[in-house]
């Protein structure tokens, strides 16, 4: 095997953290490198440093569990692998990289700073090139040279015979790193199709469940050319539903359909029909590109999964599966604005699990419904009703953060902030590190005053994820009220690239033209705004401001009525009767200041408007 560079013999360089690592994924599939970076630091590092990352580690490096107990856990982990039935978002091995990247950086503060020599990195599953690229982002060179290349001999060279005697050195071995990685590629190019599909099985199952969604792709489509749907037709099955998950969650829709299309040509299994149909539904529902959502065909696809459900014969089973595609219509009812019906069939799918499951049976199950119960409470205005029912789903999780961000929202919405941030801040301890906790304790500060807290917070949402776009909005208005104008076009137009069609993102870019004095560009970005969300009264408040400068309060009082529509606020109430008073309507324009008079009676610019 060739050697890529070698901090060797280069004496600017740290010394190396751990010898090369060879991030080939078929030696131990996702996290190849991630995982030898952690089995080479586990054993030396502080026990409290293990404790804090214990997740991260622990899914990088499934072989050294012994080394790192588990600490932070969901109530999924003690269940069979039939009732995990979250699939993990894309995101979520971005939060792992984020969360080895603090362990390394704390790590390194210690000892100080190190080389990180990776090899063969063009064979690298995405997981380790996410993870290098959060390497390089977060840690920097002060601590951390990360130095990448070389090549190997790939081993589609072996033989048939040394790939047999290869992959039964591996099964001897036992690590579960070798079944990720080689076992499945060794037993694919060996004697023994069916020890090559186990392999592959228990791979492509692991994979999925912890989220390594593009491994789940690769090695379950190499998979299912191995399994005949009529003769391993269960096995054939869960490949081809894992894979078409994954792929899904990879928003390759259109590649996860022909799977579910190829499952109802060859299976005429009730319950795969089924699960097919929900599945097609939700691909239509959810689609990433909103252009080819198609709600009509989704509701046609998961009332055909309700209607097969509906007919099992044995009712666990029933109540299980029936009570999941109620779920799924309950979506396509919200998006097509009717949450009261949605709310029903979430009621009836609890219901189902409550009369006809198990006690102890399918508890994500039962949490997942009655997390939907709440925000579908919500939306029908009775927050009480929806705080029972998330109280009572953290009680039984402790250890899924998600549920403390649904919870933060709803007290937020209620007005107990305090509480709000609690929940927000147990969200950041309980799980790897991501974006979202931070992004709305941001807004409770922005709320209160704490101006500079709120842009620290989105600082750090977008540290841990540079694409997150609604972070990216909000500090690009908040860098607009600082004045640094430089640094919120940066954000907005970030943001744009990422999404061109965010109304937050072109308000923001539009107050930045105006304060640089570009008018038109400025009038432009509003329109775009209000044209995507008419509603938007940030988008009207800004274009009021413009047209007053440009010398049209006619427009400026029109556009202030707008942005006043969903509550009186003193300053938009200020700012209309300027444009008024600029119009000759001074009775309209006393009655907004002296409005605007009672929300803010210690604001003297309103004091001197309204005397004056």
């Amino acid at each position: 095997m060739s050697r890529g560079p070698h901090p060797s013999g280069k004496p600017h360089l740290p010394a190396l953290l751990l010898p090369p690592v060879d991030a080939n994924r078929r030696l131990r599939g996702p996290y190849t490198a991630g995982g030898a970076i952690v089995s080479a630091l586990a054993p030396i590092a502080r026990p409290e440093l293990i404790a804090r990352y214990d997740i991260e580690l622990r899914a990088m490096a499934p072989d050294m569990h012994e080394l790192v107990p588990a600490r932070r856990q969901s109530a999924a982990m003690h269940l069979p692998s039939a009732e995990r039935i979250l699939v993990h978002a894309p995101r979520r091995t971005l939060r792992l990289s984020n969360g080895l990247a603090e362990f390394i950086r704390e790590y390194l503060a210690e000892t100080g700073p190190r080389t990180l020599v990776v090899e063969n990195i063009h064979e690298a599953d995405p997981t380790d090139l996410e993870l290098l690229a959060v390497l390089k982002r977060r840690i920097g060179p002060k601590l951390l040279t990360v130095v990448t290349g070389g090549q190997a001999v790939p081993d589609e060279l072996l033989g048939q015979d040394e790939h047999d005697a290869r992959a039964d050195e591996l099964e001897r071995e036992g690590t579960i790193g070798a079944r990720l990685g080689a076992i499945p590629y060794h037993r694919e190019h060996g004697s023994d199709p069916q020890r090559a599909l186990e392999a592959y099985r228990f791979a492509v199952e692991w994979c999925l469940e912890a989220g390594c969604h593009d491994a789940v792709v690769e090695l379950g489509r190499r998979a299912l050319r191995l399994a005949d749907p009529s003769t391993e037709h269960d096995l054939w099955w869960r490949l081809l539903h894992s894979t078409a998950t994954a792929l899904s969650s990879l928003d390759r829709e259109e590649e996860s359909e022909a799977l579910f299309e190829l499952a109802r040509r060859e299976s005429i299994c009730p319950s795969v029909h089924a699960s097919a149909a929900y599945s097609t539904g939700m691909l239509k529902v959810r689609h990433h590109d909103p252009v080819q959502r198609d709600l009509n065909a989704g509701l046609a696809w998961v009332n055909q999964a309700i209607a097969i459900s509906s007919l099992l014969p044995d009712p666990r089973e029933r109540a299980f599966k029936l009570g999941f595609d109620l779920n799924g219509r309950a979506l396509v009812e919200v998006r097509l604005g009717r949450p009261a019906k949605a709310l029903e069939l979430v009621q009836e799918a609890v219901e189902l699990a409550e009369r006809d499951l198990l006690p102890d049976e399918h508890p994500i199950h039962r949490l997942v419904l009655l997390a939907n119960r709440a925000q579908l409470t919500v939306m029908l205005g009775r927050p009480e009703e929806a705080l029972e029912d998330l109280n009572a789903v953290i009680a039984a999780d402790p250890g899924y953060p998600d549920y403390y961000i649904d919870r933060g929202n709803l007290l937020h919405r209620l007005g107990r902030l305090d509480a709000a941030i609690a929940d927000y801040e147990t969200a950041m301890r309980v799980g790897p590190p991501f974006p979202e906790p931070y992004y709305n304790r941001a807004e409770i500060r922005f709320s209160t005053g704490d101006h500079r807290g709120a842009l620290g917070d989105l600082d750090h949402a977008l540290e841990l994820d540079p694409e997150f776009v609604d972070g990216l909005a909000n500090r690009a208005g908040l860098l607009v009220a600082f004045g640094e104008y430089g640094k919120a076009r940066v954000d907005a137009e970030t943001g744009l690239a990422l999404d061109s069609a965010n109304p937050y993102l072109l308000c923001a870019l539009g107050q930045v033209e105006m304060a640089e004095g570009s008018h038109r560009k400025a009038r432009v970005a509003f329109d775009q705004a209000l044209e995507l969300s008419p509603s938007l009264a940030a988008a009207w408040a800004n274009r009021g401001m413009l047209a007053f400068e440009m010398g049209d309060p006619e427009g400026a009082v029109s556009d202030f009525t707008h942005a006043l529509e969903p509550g009186a606020d003193p300053a938009l109430l200020f700012n209309r009767a300027m444009a008024l008073r600029a119009t000759g309507r001074d009775e309209e324009a006393v009655a907004d200041l002296t409005r605007a008079m009672e929300l803010a009676p210690d604001d003297d610019d309103i004091r001197r408007a309204l005397t004056s």
